[in-house]
């Protein structure tokens, strides 16, 4: 058995009731709102993982209780919804990913499904600031990159913001070349990525902690053997801190210049390129010769300071002077030294200067404390292996040439001050005594002359013989 009941439904465009028969419900008010969008959320905690969290507003209860279901999405909206083969679900609203890029969320609910609007996307990519050329340490005025790298940023655009220590300010660009770098640029640097095409960035970076020394490295040459037999070869060896640290070896000769008694460097040819060995052989080395090295890196190259020269001596000497190779300054001190092919022996050793003996030395260094221009001239050591031994070697003559120390801008007023000082203060001193003088002559003449109006002839008399007595026994002016 069956039967037909009509229910009619009636509304007035903001609430709703339904009729039947002569009966009709409690009116049923409805509140029609904008679709809502969804909003997504990051979290990076320590590890490489990230979570997001999926959230529905405005909402006054839950969004478990509201009824939502959430649906995430990576790289773009029209892509299916992950799964549990590509993310890690922690909840109905948050997930784990491990791996960067851009996320997007949607709620859904009811059957059949309502959704809402996309949320607005996330990163999940990380910035890190990297240096290139990854030096163990940066050197004062070498050249750097730094640059901000996107982990898992694929092909996407990017645009990068800095921030960094008050003395530089990059380019909004992935990499920054840093010239000429100077202890100025210490400090910490950071960075962030944005997507060009959409709203969402990156976190920043932690921060890349930049630090510049204060110098130049200076390698340090060694030469194997010191004393040779006529062709015998040579081993040069070069070094500086940080030998693996990108380095090539550059290999000079040390050649002697007549006018100022200095050294011009010669590039070795087989070195022209520089050498990834930080050892050099000489082949053929028939005289004495000088030697000096430095290192190179990067592009453009930054080269070490020159390392200081060092000799090899051929079989013919056998005994030499080890002297300055520069000129030295006033002032600084300086070392002489004798050295001996046989140096396993006891040498008794002498110093001359200019072919006169230097009394009162021994051992076999003249040190001279504090140097002036005096000391300047040609200096030989001669030695002998006993006191009573007749054998004597005398080392060739070597010229020790001594510059002017530099003057501190300004000293030379400073004794001129002295002087002027003084002899102001006296003139002025004078000055004052001859003025009080003229003023006590002025006073006492117009005196007189004021008494001499109520004298008679007598008393004029007797005051121009006090004058002319006063005269005589007054001393000058310039005796006082």
């Amino acid at each position: 058995m069956s039967s037909e009941n009509t229910v009619q439904v009636i509304s007035n465009g903001s609430s709703y009731m339904c009729k039947f028969e002569d009966e009709e419900s409690e009116p049923v008010k409805l509140k029609m709102e904008p679709q809502p969008k969804a909003r997504l959320s990051r979290h990076f905690p320590s590890g490489g993982s990230v979570t997001l969290t999926c959230s529905v507003s405005p909402s006054s209860s839950s969004s478990s209780s509201s009824g939502w279901k959430y649906f995430w999405y990576r790289g773009n909206k029209t892509s299916e919804p992950l799964t549990t083969q590509d993310v890690v679900f922690l909840s109905n609203d948050t997930i784990s990913v491990s791996q960067g890029g851009l996320y997007w969320c949607r709620g859904g609910r009811g059957d059949p499904l309502y959704y809402t609007e996309y949320s607005d996307p996330v990163v999940t990519n990380r910035a890190v600031v990297t240096l290139r050329p990854n030096w163990p340490e940066i050197y004062y005025l070498e050249t750097i990159t730094l640059t901000c790298e996107i982990e898992d940023g694929g092909d996407a655009e990017w645009k990068y913001e800095w921030t960094t220590p008050r003395s530089y300010r990059p380019e909004k660009q992935k990499e920054n070349m840093m010239r000429n770098l100077l202890p100025s640029h210490n400090g910490d640097y950071r960075c962030v990525g944005t997507l060009k095409h959409e709203k969402s960035s990156t976190e920043w970076s932690d921060a890349f902690t930049l630090r510049v020394s204060d110098y130049k490295p200076e390698p340090v040459l060694t030469v194997s053997p010191l004393w040779l037999s006529p062709g015998a070869s040579v081993t040069l060896n070069c070094s500086v801190k940080h030998p693996s640290a990108g380095w090539r070896f550059f290999w000079y000769k040390a050649v002697p210049k007549l006018s100022d008694n200095s050294y011009s460097y010669e590039l070795i040819p087989g070195s022209i390129n520089g050498t990834e060995q930080d050892s050099y052989i000489v082949d053929g080395q028939t005289h004495t010769a000088g030697y000096v090295c430095r290192a190179g890196r990067g592009d453009p190259v930054y080269y070490t300071l020159y390392s200081g020269p060092e000799f090899v001596w051929s079989g013919v000497d056998n005994i030499i002077l080890v002297s300055p190779v520069h000129p030295v300054t006033e002032g600084d001190s300086v070392t002489l030294g004798c050295k001996f092919r046989t140096e396993h022996v006891h040498y008794i050793v002498d110093f001359y200067k200019n072919d006169r003996h230097i009394p009162n030395v021994t051992g076999r260094e003249l040190t001279i404390s504090a140097v002036s221009k005096s000391d300047e001239g040609f200096y030989k050591c001669k030695g002998k292996d006993s006191p009573q031994s007749r054998k004597r070697w005398t080392s060739p003559e070597s010229w020790m040439s001594v510059k002017s120390a530099p003057r501190l801008e300004g000293s030379s007023s400073f004794p001129v001050l002295l002087i002027v000082g003084p002899v102001c203060g006296v003139l002025l001193i004078l000055l004052l005594l001859l003025f009080l003088y003229l003023y006590r002559k002025s006073k006492d003449s117009c005196f007189m002359r004021s008494q001499s109006s109520s004298r008679g002839p007598a008393t004029d008399h007797m005051i121009n013989q006090d004058e002319t007595q006063l005269k005589e026994y007054a001393p000058p002016l310039h005796d006082q």
